[in-house]
């Protein structure tokens, strides 16, 4: 006895399995989030705004002049006059607004001068009148061959 195939597509009705895994999966979804929000709540965080400060806050602005072996002064890397020029006229004028900008800022120049131990020493004394032209007193000294 052969079994009669059936042709087309038969009607299955309303499937309620994969309804029920979707509700399941949302709320899963659901209170996962809702935890998340309680712990958010906990924190008791602020989002940024004006914040009044009990004392002042000093900044200092820190540049670093370097003299090279051969005399090549460089302020923050960026190197400054020839090595036969022995007034700075650069190095000069850019210190001199250093300091205006600090002044107009109200913070703290300082300058750091690192000399390379090989470096002739009457170019650190034309960087030290510089800063002196400039009216820069609170220079730091350094002599190390490891900047280099």
């Amino acid at each position: 006895m052969k079994m009669p195939i059936q042709q087309g597509n038969p009607d299955v009705g309303f499937q309620i399995a994969p309804m029920i895994d979707v509700v399941f999966v949302i709320l899963v979804f659901f209170m996962a989030l809702a935890a998340q929000i309680r712990i958010e709540q906990i924190l008791q965080t602020k989002l940024p705004g004006v914040a009044i400060a009990s004392t002042a806050t000093e900044f200092v602005d820190e540049q670093i002049l370097q003299v090279g072996e051969d005399g090549e002064v460089s302020l923050n890397d960026e190197s400054y006059d020839s090595s036969a020029s022995r007034e700075l006229p650069q190095l000069t004028g850019t210190l001199m607004r250093l300091k205006a900008s600090s002044e107009a800022a109200k913070s703290k120049l300082v300058v750091t001068l690192i000399s390379h131990p090989e470096s002739p020493y009457y170019r650190t004394i034309d960087v030290l009148n510089s800063l002196s032209i400039a009216g820069i007193t609170n220079v730091t000294f350094t002599s190390d061959s490891e900047e280099f």
